[in-house]
């Protein structure tokens, strides 16, 4: 069957286009959450949207199973392959299509990597907003899959709110174009539901995003802390103070000295914590903003408050934020990081209870976060070559998560749900909730061959996770306020 599916494909996608040898696959058997691994079954990698839309109607007709894949920077198996599906490779989508200064937008395809986007549109005097750690390298179309946020996402949003327009495809081949240079598009909000769809709706193939004026000003606040509270407390005084910070980002000790050294950013290494705290607009508006949350900080309980003096040292300040993943890296065979989101008023709490289960588990625990926005970072270090570490480490990123759920967060934050937290959905969610989940797929893809058994669980699955996701019949963290 493999030899007759890669001869219709060949039939309109170049020869090189269509792998099938194992030693092409085991590129794509993974993406960035590396502890989940399976060889696809064939890859294709299309160039034009026409080839998209023929390689999707000929899955469709003959039933076979499509995961899209773009950079493969994802975090939680998204992108995992199907032993016995089609490995959608956009990779060659790289063009930037259009820089529109007059309506501030530009249209992209989905391979163009985040950062490319930026520098698309300073030469205008403008950038994209949406920044995670590894826009180096991620591609607009994955961020789109995954709502993908960035330092500075609490003031200016997630990828869902600096995304206009999108085309995409679904399953059968039909080309569904959504929203356009506008702020508003008549009829249902279908843009919204395509941003963190995670592949299971459509493949996108056209992106077209709004462009922000770059600031006159930008400076940034270190605060250093002798306790991970009283950071967390900071966190709810700037946002309760009426500041909305560009970026509010915290690292608790295990991670700044990781990245300083990594990175080399000027971090205080004897710090329990520090926040990264930016402040950007008119000259005037910053240097007034600077002193103000300088004091509060100190106020707060901070032992040490640093200001960028220039462009080049709150550039730095950030270097080392955004190396924080790859620095933690160098402390461990292995690291799984997770990403839950809670209310910010329980920061300081479940940071430490999240210290507790670490030493429960016997694992340590880095955590690099958003903290304006309560999205938690949790870096799980682990050895892969010692027997049942991997089991353990997936033990307490599964009660991190459900530590999340219950002070009235939620299991992810931007990373997906991928298949790493698809047993974390049934404690968040009802029976009710997924079956809408699954109604609203089918309405999108009947046959179900888009990304099929991520994100959203069956209801058998949970049934047999609850059976086996048990705690002596009483409500788990029993110590905490809950939502």
């Amino acid at each position: 069957m493999l030899r007759r599916f890669a001869a219709k494909l060949r039939a309109f996608l170049p020869r090189d286009a269509v792998l099938t040898e194992e030693e092409n696959l085991h590129p794509y058997e993974c993406d960035g959450l590396s502890a989940y691994r399976k060889l696809p079954w064939i890859v294709a990698l299309p160039e034009t949207v026409e080839q998209v839309g023929r390689l999707l109607k000929l899955c469709s007709e003959e039933k076979i199973s499509v995961v899209a894949r773009g950079a493969g920077t994802g975090l939680s198996g998204g992108a995992l392959p199907l032993e016995n599906g089609v490995l959608l490779s956009l990779a060659k989508f790289t063009r930037i299509l259009e820089v529109d200064p007059a309506n501030r937008t530009a249209t992209v395809e989905p391979g163009v990597r985040n950062q490319a986007i930026t520098d698309a549109a300073a030469p205008h005097g403008f950038y994209y907003a949406p920044d995670p750690s590894s826009q180096l390298a991620c591609s607009i179309g994955g961020n789109v899959a995954e709502n993908s946020g960035g330092v500075h996402c609490l003031k200016y949003g997630l990828t869902v709110h600096n995304v206009l327009g999108l085309k995409f495809f679904t399953m059968d081949g039909e080309l569904v174009t959504l929203g356009g240079k506008t702020l508003d598009s008549p009829g249902y909000d279908l843009l919204a539901l395509m941003n963190g769809s995670e592949g299971m709706l459509g493949v996108i193939v056209e992106i077209t995003v709004k462009l922000l004026p770059k600031p006159e000003s930008a400076q940034v606040l270190l605060a250093a802390f002798d306790d991970i509270e009283k950071a967390g407390a900071a966190v709810a005084a700037i946002i309760a103070s009426g500041f909305t910070p560009a970026g509010l980002e915290m690292m608790d000790k295990l991670a700044i000295r990781a990245a300083e050294e990594y990175a080399k950013a000027g971090y205080p290494t004897d710090a329990v914590a520090i926040l990264l705290c930016e402040l950007d607009g008119t000259s005037e508006e910053v240097t007034e903003g600077i002193a103000q949350v300088r004091d509060l900080l100190t106020r707060q309980g901070a032992t040490g408050v640093r200001t960028s003096k220039d462009e080049a040292e709150r550039m730095r300040m950030w270097a080392g934020r955004k190396a924080a993943f790859p620095a933690v890296g160098r402390l461990a065979p292995d690291y799984y990081c997770m990403d839950g989101t809670i209310p910010r008023k329980h920061l300081g709490k479940v940071l430490a209870k999240i210290s507790e289960l670490s030493r429960e588990h016997g694992l340590p625990v880095a955590n690099v976060f958003h903290a304006g926005d309560g999205n938690l970072h949790p870096l799980i270090l682990y050895d892969a070559n010692k027997p049942g570490e991997l089991k353990t480490a997936e033990e307490l990123g599964g009660e991190i998560l459900e530590l999340c759920v219950a002070v009235g967060g939620t299991i992810t934050g931007e990373h997906g749900v991928g298949v790493e937290k698809i047993n974390q959905m049934c404690v968040q969610f009802t029976k009710e909730e997924l079956t809408q989940f699954h109604s609203l797929k089918a309405a999108f893809d009947p046959q179900g061959l888009l990304n099929p058994g991520k994100a959203v669980p069956k209801p058998a699955r949970c049934a047999e996770f609850g059976r086996m996701h048990v705690h002596g019949g009483k409500l788990k963290f029993p110590e905490l306020e809950r939502f």
